[in-house]
């Protein structure tokens, strides 16, 4: 079996994911979840001017995620804040859409990103963060495999005004193997 997702696609080109995003956010409307910070429909262009200057002075990676049964654009996903010189990155910045959620495809994206970082970055460590009132995403975050590892209180201000605390997960090289054979195993019973 093929995988259904191509996880790590091509960093975006100016139009060529743009309607495929444009119907991920919408599906769910979820710029509306006030514990993310998903790009409104209407602001993608500005989404996606950040993601090639990301990519174009080295701060991050991103990817549009693809359902590869329907060819569908079905979210987004990044590497970012890498570190090199202390060998560690942050996976981040997703998005799927609502009829994708609970689905594999975001497993998939992941086992892709952090067998890059791991295996061919040689990476030491993998964090990612989320709103501390962001019980999904916290749920989604260990059912990878990472563990929590705390919370940084007032981290950061959200496009509303409200300061949020974030969770910090991490997954590290000693932990990966064991991350690696879950995730596949989840993959493979979860198509069952």
């Amino acid at each position: 079996d093929q995988p259904r997702s191509r996880g790590l696609g091509d960093v975006y080109k100016r139009q060529a994911h743009k309607q495929g995003l444009i119907e991920a956010v919408s599906d769910g409307q979820l710029w509306e979840l006030y514990v993310t910070m998903v790009p409104h429909k209407d602001a993608l262009d500005k989404f996606i001017d950040n993601a090639i200057a990301h990519h174009e002075n080295g701060q991050g990676l991103v990817f549009a995620t693809i359902d590869k049964v329907s060819n569908k654009v079905v979210g987004s996903t990044r590497f970012m804040d890498a570190k090199p010189t202390y060998k560690r990155v942050e996976i981040g910045f997703t998005f799927i859409a609502q009829s994708y959620q609970r689905t594999n495809i975001n497993t998939e994206a992941k086992l892709l990103m952090l067998t890059h970082a791991f295996e061919t970055l040689g990476l030491n460590r993998v964090q990612f963060l989320t709103d501390v009132l962001n019980q999904a995403s916290r749920n989604a975050i260990l059912r990878i495999g990472a563990k929590q590892e705390g919370i940084l209180r007032s981290h950061m201000q959200m496009i509303d005004g409200r300061i949020r605390d974030s969770v910090i997960f991490g997954i590290t090289s000693d932990e990966w193997p064991e991350v690696k054979q879950s995730l596949i195993h989840k993959l493979v019973i979860n198509q069952c």
